[in-house]
């Protein structure tokens, strides 16, 4: 159950039913009553974890974003609304920290000035230096990505690797053979970007095993950026046919290009990848992906945070998720010229 479930059974916003939950705004008696009526029917239990973190001492979280200047994915603005979900049913205050892959000035103040009793962390590097200094610190946390060496944390995410592998093998199933990877930006892959550097390794690997020719481009968080991208392949590399990618946030500059260029989507060039559900089914026409579930991560990385808070001595566990690709419209058999090529 979550709050979304108890505001639809109640007929209220899912912000009334947290004010409910934790008296820090007036709600009148009836939809009060309605709303306990409905967490009764449901047999709703407080996690014991979060009664335990209500008796800390600040009965605060913190979640640790990308920085201000950039621009939040759909995706992550998901696993921000189920933090943030989890959070108020539990009763508990969501402290966010916009910060980069260093532990910058936001961050230290977070971890020693103690103003949270725990941490979930985003957007997780290879080499993280922010993962270290929360472990030098003690301070109980969860990382939403994984290190290269994740031994003895707790972690939430998804298999870029095995994700885009099955992308390719579907392209190539269908036909291709030239194939390219949209992967993040240049700025994020220098950084050690987990999900960008497991999505090349998953496109090489594919690549290879099915003896097709692949090259890989970086691109920005935007449709610009994705505009000039896939201008750059059709132009560099005429003979790809087709493109996965894990940036969800530039497929929109993708359409734009290919439009330009008078190439339709599946007919002549065909686009899959890894992307949130909404993203993948705005795009036009609906985008062939394995469709990120950012919510139940969101709120599985709550879920371990509180544990580790009850329980310090337990041991650490990790959730790794590869969704199934979904079939939609994006993907289509390659054109006849570029098969026979």
């Amino acid at each position: 159950m979550n709050i979304g479930e108890i505001a639809k059974r109640a007929g209220v916003s899912r912000s009334t039913v947290s004010y409910a939950l934790s008296g820090k705004r007036n709600v009148s008696e009836e939809t009060r009553e309605r709303i306990q009526q409905v967490i009764k029917e449901l047999d709703y239990q407080p996690n014991a974890a979060a009664r335990a973190l209500k008796e800390g001492r600040t009965r605060t979280l913190g979640l640790v974003i990308p920085p201000a200047a950039r621009r939040l994915t759909y995706m992550q603005l998901e696993f921000v609304a189920a933090v943030l979900e989890a959070a108020a049913l539990s009763d508990l205050d969501v402290l966010l920290s916009p910060s980069g892959a260093e532990p910058d000035r936001s961050f230290e103040r977070l971890v020693e000035g103690r103003r949270v009793d725990g941490v979930i962390l985003m957007e997780i590097r290879l080499e993280d230096p922010r993962v270290t200094r929360l472990q030098r610190a003690g301070m109980p946390f969860v990382t939403i990505g994984h290190t290269a060496h994740p031994e003895g944390t707790r972690w939430v995410d998804v298999d870029y690797a095995a994700l885009i592998s099955r992308c390719v093998n579907h392209l190539a199933d269908l036909g291709h053979r030239h194939v390219a990877l949209i992967n993040r930006s240049a700025e994020l892959m220098a950084s050690g970007y987990g999900p960008g550097h497991r999505a090349r390794q998953g496109f090489e690997d594919a690549v290879t095993q099915r003896g097709l020719s692949g090259v890989e481009y970086p691109c920005g968080d935007d449709a610009p950026a994705g505009d000039a991208c896939m201008q750059e392949i059709l132009t560099t590399h005429p003979q790809v046919t087709a493109v996965a990618t894990v940036n969800e946030a530039a497929l929109p500059g993708f359409q734009r290009a290919l439009a330009r260029a008078g190439k339709t989507v599946p007919t002549d060039f065909s686009l899959v990848g890894v992307a949130a559900q909404h993203w993948a089914e705005e795009f036009h026409p609906q985008l062939t992906s394995a469709d990120v579930p950012a919510a139940q991560m969101g709120a599985s990385a709550m879920e371990l945070l509180l544990e580790r808070i009850a329980t310090p001595d337990a041991p650490p566990r990790h959730l790794l998720l590869a969704p199934p690709i979904s079939l939609r419209d994006s993907a289509g058999r390659a054109p006849l010229d570029a098969a026979a090529s």
